[in-house]
């Protein structure tokens, strides 16, 4: 078995523990995944949000900030370092962060709600209403989203049975 193979069976060990809540197994089975490939950046930021969990921010922010470094697109990355940063008392580079993921992804709703709860705790509440009205928003165009594609879902499977009745008709 390949190290990109035993990385990945460890990431999804890691990732089984960590569904189940189980932080610091997850970080041990992510910790041998990213020694088996380096360049494993869904295992850091996935042992990040697991030391997060674990209230352990600096051991969090040193993995985001590598997730970071080697994608620096990576929205969901300084979204999760913002959270690391807001649990120390970093305010400025929490917003700093939250900022950042909202260029690089407008329409992710967990940053607008993380810095409006942050810009509230601030006393910024023209920014904290501002950011409540983009998860609104943003709620109200998945849940259209999911309506549609739903309906879709419902009228194409509608036309099939359709099409299984008519052809079970025929047979008779």
């Amino acid at each position: 078995m390949s190290d990109n193979n035993k990385a990945q069976k460890k990431f999804e060990e890691g990732m089984a523990d960590f569904v189940n809540r189980k932080y610091g197994q997850s970080i041990e089975h992510l910790s041998q995944a990213v020694e088996l490939d380096p360049a494993f950046t869904l295992a850091f930021k996935s042992r990040g949000a697991a030391y997060l969990r674990l209230e352990q921010a600096d051991e969090a922010i040193a993995d985001f900030n590598t997730v970071i470094g080697m994608d620096s697109g990576n929205a969901r990355a300084y979204h999760l370092r913002g959270l690391a940063y807001e649990k120390i008392g970093e305010n400025d580079k929490a917003l700093h962060d939250f900022d950042r993921a909202l260029e690089l992804k407008s329409d992710y709703g967990a940053v607008y709600y993380s810095r409006a709860s942050l810009n509230n705790k601030m006393g910024h509440t023209e920014q904290a209403t501002e950011d409540i009205r983009m998860v609104t928003q943003l709620t109200e165009v998945n849940i259209e989203t999911f309506t549609n594609a739903n309906n879709v879902w419902r009228s194409q499977q509608l036309q099939l049975e359709s099409i299984y009745n008519d052809d079970l008709t025929m047979e008779r």
